[in-house]
């Protein structure tokens, strides 16, 4: 065993399996928006009815990591993998047997709940085996979400072309099982209590400068999350339908998906670096104002060349906003909770994509683009930006843990 416990030879192993872990399961979240198009055609309806089993897959995926993040509190990751695992699993094969789109909707209720285990538990879990290099450990675990939504619609854009989409689900059930759980068991082991007892007296003293009880806080930043999200979903959940509209194919506006999520993850990871030097408050406003502006640059983009080029901007913007209210959560918060409240305020964030991707859809049918939509994100990133600078006035010079020998 390492002398050092964080920031150890072995946090970093971990964190490396804790990557590959979050790029499967996160899969959940995105194969619902790149089969939104062949799920419309065959049972037909509006824009915004389309989007409902997308909603109720963000609706899982929100309460999931409240509660699996309590899970983890409670039984470890390890635990949580495994019967999230299986969940999933069962989540896509009952939406290949659906029949209609209100049980299908109902199946990604269940996959997005239990993929959730890959986005805000993970990030909890990691983010108790470092301590001076947080800020990137955290971007790097967050990553996993991008990448499985920038790697695993690509790879199965073959499958659904040839044999639909209820084959694509097959797929990802069987590759969840298959990785997931055997990986879990790496992450047996759990953080010693005096590593625990330190990180979380540096987070009470952080608290305690900063004015605001833990609760208060969680609260601000959940609505700061939903603000955030309903901006950042327009993008991302109907890039492809866009290019549908417009001519181009759900082909292209998966490569444009994919093209953003890959821009999120360089995002996320320059975001860390900052991080650790600027603290989280400063990171998360920053990446707010850069994600406005982008989405500005998409009202007068039309052409598959601006978009394309404009979906790289947005990804680059944007993709360090959800990792900062994790590390802010950590700053701020008592350690042996982080696993819940970590949990709370990701799942503001996915109910603000939820709802984003809802609102966006309705906004559609009834003006008929997405130019009002885009408008729509840019008022509701406006008041994400003031309640963090409002945050921002009130936060104090952090405190570190120190790490015990």
């Amino acid at each position: 065993m390492d002398d050092v416990i964080t920031d150890s030879r072995y946090s970093w192993s971990r964190l490396v399996l804790t990557l590959l872990v979050g790029t499967v399961i996160n899969a959940g979240m995105w194969a619902i928006v790149v089969i939104m198009p062949a799920v419309e055609v065959e049972y037909g309806g509006s824009r915004a009815l389309a989007s409902l089993p997308y909603t109720l897959t963000m609706i899982g995926f929100a309460t999931g990591n409240y509660a699996l993040g309590r899970a983890v509190d409670r039984f470890g990751i390890t635990l949580s993998l495994c019967v999230a695992a299986v969940l999933t699993g069962l989540g896509y094969v009952l939406a290949t047997l659906s029949g209609s789109l209100l049980m299908l909707s109902f199946a990604q209720l269940l996959v997005g709940f239990a993929s959730a285990v890959g986005f805000g538990p993970l990030i909890a879990d990691i983010s108790h085996w470092f301590v001076r290099k947080r800020g990137i450990a955290v971007a790097i675990a967050a990553s996993g979400n991008y990448l499985s939504g920038a790697i695993w619609p690509m790879l199965l854009a073959t499958v659904l072309e040839d044999s639909g989409w209820r084959a694509v689900y097959l797929v990802m059930a069987a590759v969840t099982l298959a990785t997931v759980i055997p990986l879990s068991f790496a992450l047996r082991r759990r953080l010693p209590e005096e590593a625990q007892t330190a990180a979380h007296s540096a987070s009470m003293l952080n608290a305690k400068s900063a004015g605001l009880s833990p609760r208060a806080l969680q609260y601000m930043l959940g609505f700061a999350g939903i603000g955030c999200c309903v901006a950042m979903s327009m993008p991302q959940v109907h890039i492809v339908a866009l290019c549908v509209g417009l001519g181009y194919g759900p082909a292209v506006g998966a490569q444009m998906l994919s093209l953003m999520l890959l821009g999120g993850v360089v995002s996320r990871i320059i975001s860390g670096l900052l991080a650790d030097r600027l603290g989280g408050v400063r990171t998360l406003l920053i990446g707010s104002c850069l994600q406005m502006l982008a989405l500005f640059l998409y009202l007068p983009a039309g052409g598959m060349v601006s978009l394309y080029m404009v979906s790289m901007v947005f990804g680059l913007s944007q993709g360090g906003i959800v990792p900062s209210y994790a590390l802010i959560v950590r700053e701020y918060m008592p350690a042996k909770e982080a696993g819940a409240r970590v949990g709370f305020v990701m799942m503001a964030t996915i109910l603000g994509m939820a709802l984003g991707g809802w609102l966006s859809g309705l906004i559609y049918d009834l003006s008929g683009s997405y130019t009002l939509a885009f408008v729509n994100g840019i008022v509701w990133n406006g008041m994400n930006i003031a309640i963090v600078l409002w945050l921002m006035s009130r936060s104090r010079p952090r405190v570190r843990a120190v790490a015990p020998a």
